[in-house]
């Protein structure tokens, strides 16, 4: 019997920095995968014989497709999959430039 769940792997999903989205993301996996996902804390977790690799491109094109990904990129590291926040950048103000002087004056001689 072990060898017919010898390519199985326990995968997982970090959605740590994933602030919303979850279930959805849960839910998007069981359809693509046609498996259950069981779901912790920040964590959903799959037994499924696709690599890490693929899950990780099921996982993008959820945040592709939910247009999270102006917010959100997604990182292999190990055997998971990891949902990190892009860092906002701090807005700058835009300096105005200084107007031109109102009065030219040509050193005409």
């Amino acid at each position: 019997m072990s060898s017919l769940f010898s390519g199985r792997k326990k995968l997982k999903v970090d959605c740590g920095e994933l602030e919303e989205g979850k279930a959805l993301l849960s839910n998007f996996l069981r359809k693509g995968l046609n498996k259950e996902v069981t779901s912790d804390d920040h964590t959903l977790s799959v037994d499924s014989e696709i690599s890490a690799q693929e899950l990780k491109g099921l996982v993008n094109k959820f945040i592709y497709h939910q247009h999270l990904n102006n917010r959100y990129w997604v990182a292999l590291e190990g055997n998971s999959v990891k949902i990190h926040k892009f860092k906002e950048k701090k807005s700058e103000k835009r300096k105005k430039p200084s107007p031109a002087p109102a009065t030219i004056q040509h050193g005409w001689l």
